[in-house]
């Protein structure tokens, strides 16, 4: 699994993030047809239908996703998180966070929507953060030395951090529901929300360039 989690890492450095994300299909394709050999499940037709469908949405994301080259160095992140378009995003994902963290830790709203939103919005600052540490690398590796410059680190800090509190609630929605809820919805919740993540960093990315 980490060898899995480091070529996924890696792969941010190389491609849009709306194209990489939806890769993550063949995770729970792959779940599904292991727990019917391994565990003896059975496998319903509409899981099969479910699964249909996910391959043919996701071909359709990688098929129409931006193919455009992204060169991510320290100088494009630092105007990048300083843009005012990134802080109205961050402003709005940090609200939304608040309210659902509020209703989930004190009106003890224990509903499965409201706790992968939670993972959801963590998970597309991490998509954010992922695609700025692993895009500076490949600068690095490329010539272009970037781990000199402090937003480096702030980037590292950032995923470490965004990537800690997702695999909490992520744990606690598995004590709370079955794993065929939480799996199915997190995929499709994650592959939202780098989505949009990805498209708004390419916005202003493109906006940084002009």
């Amino acid at each position: 699994m980490g060898v899995g989690e480091l070529g996924n890492f890696a792969a941010y450095g190389f491609a849009p993030a709306t194209l990489i994300a939806p890769l993550g299909c063949v995770s729970v394709i792959a779940s599904a047809v292991m727990s019917v050999i391994f565990l003896k499940e059975t496998l319903r037709a509409s899981d099969i239908l479910g699964g249909a469908l996910t391959v043919t949405g996701t071909y359709l994301l990688v098929t129409f996703a931006p193919n455009m080259s992204q060169k991510i160095t320290a100088q494009t992140v630092r105007k990048y998180s300083v843009s005012w378009h990134f802080l109205v995003y961050l402003v709005f994902e940090i609200i939304v966070f608040c309210i659902l963290l509020y209703l989930y830790k004190r009106k003890k709203l224990k509903h499965i929507v409201v706790v992968m939103m939670l993972v959801a919005l963590l998970a597309s600052v991490t998509v954010i953060s992922v695609k700025a540490v692993s895009g500076m690398i490949t600068e690095s590796v490329k010539g272009s030395l970037q781990l000199t410059y402090p937003i480096f680190y702030v980037m590292v800090v950032v995923m470490v951090a965004s990537c800690a509190f997702q695999i909490k609630f992520l744990n606690q929605a598995m004590k709370l529901f079955n794993a065929t809820e939480v799996v199915p919805i997190n995929f499709v919740f994650f592959t939202a929300s780098a989505i949009i993540a990805g498209n708004c960093l390419v916005v202003l990315l493109l906006c940084i360039r002009v």
